[in-house]
């Protein structure tokens, strides 16, 4: 990011655009006969198995890292956690009322995440996908982007010394990679690629979105020194493709079906709270 650019975070719905499910199910059965084959042991920890399968489950807990890259961690982290268990059994930790306590609460938790990402998943369907990218498409208004090139200078004289030299006929990209006091676009011959109006400062954009293609500045004041502007192109900015934002419009869709669901389920649901008194109905006013 060139030093003229102002950081801006917009999100739109264009742009914004694990354990299984038990209960009564008998889950082995959902497996084919390559995926068990696939489920191979790994390593042993003094009698207990470790799976293929229990890797991605501990690669989930570090945060998520590739299993391949981390195969000795995974699995000493898996051992360690094996190890510990098996101490905590022999000390008999989960005969006690609060362990029992954290484990239904944890087995109900997880229930809840698989719940919500299973029946989330069902939302964000290809056709879903694409139907909320064309009325995301639809509504987008136009947006004008434009391609400059800037040298960035300490003083105004400085900047007018430059704009007389390329009035001369020298070199715009050889002239800002020897003077240009910007080092993200200096070597890149000034090049700051295309931009809307509101990722740059206000002086440098009013400046620059006036500019005809081709057309050079005059010096411009901003709150990081003065710029020489030079104008290269200009259009309209180009919608993004389907394929490049699928990902997040899934995510989308499934973060709302989510939020749809638990907001379902709590429509359906009585709380009644047994640490307050319980409330009277007011008397109606005549």
């Amino acid at each position: 990011m060139t030093v003229c650019c102002r950081s801006t975070q917009r999100t739109t719905r264009g742009a914004v655009l694990s354990a299984a499910l038990v209960g009564g199910l008998a889950i082995v059965s959902v497996f084919s006969v390559a995926a068990r084959a696939a489920d191979k042991p790994v390593a042993k920890v003094d009698g207990l198995m470790i799976l293929e399968s229990d890797l991605a489950l501990a690669a989930e807990d570090l945060g998520g890292g590739p299993v391949e890259q981390n195969r000795d961690q995974l699995i000493g982290y898996l051992g360690d956690i094996a190890m510990g268990a098996k101490a905590a059994t022999d000390a008999k930790i989960g005969d006690s009322e609060e362990f029992k306590r954290k484990l239904e609460h944890n087995r109900r938790k997880l229930l809840m995440e698989e719940y919500l990402t299973v029946e989330a998943k069902k939302a964000a369907t290809p056709e879903a996908i694409k139907k909320l990218y064309d009325e995301t498409v639809k509504s987008l208004p136009p947006e004008q982007e434009v391609r400059a090139r800037h040298i960035l200078l300490a003083s105004e004289d400085e900047a007018k010394s430059v704009v007389a030299r390329l009035g001369k006929g020298e070199d715009f990209a050889k002239l800002a990679a020897e003077l240009s006091k910007d080092p993200g676009s200096g070597q890149t011959g000034g090049d700051l690629g295309f931009f809307t109006k509101e990722r740059m400062v206000p002086e440098f954009s009013e400046a620059a979105f006036k500019l005809e293609v081709g057309a050079l500045s005059a010096p411009v004041k901003s709150q990081f020194g003065w710029h020489v502007i030079k104008v290269d192109e200009k259009r309209t900015k180009p919608v993004p493709a389907l394929d490049d934002v699928k990902d997040q419009i899934a995510q989308y869709l499934e973060r709302k079906a989510q939020q749809d669901i638990v907001l379902a389920l709590r429509a359906k649901v009585k709380i009644e709270r047994l640490d307050q008194p319980e409330k009277k109905d007011e008397p109606k006013k005549p």
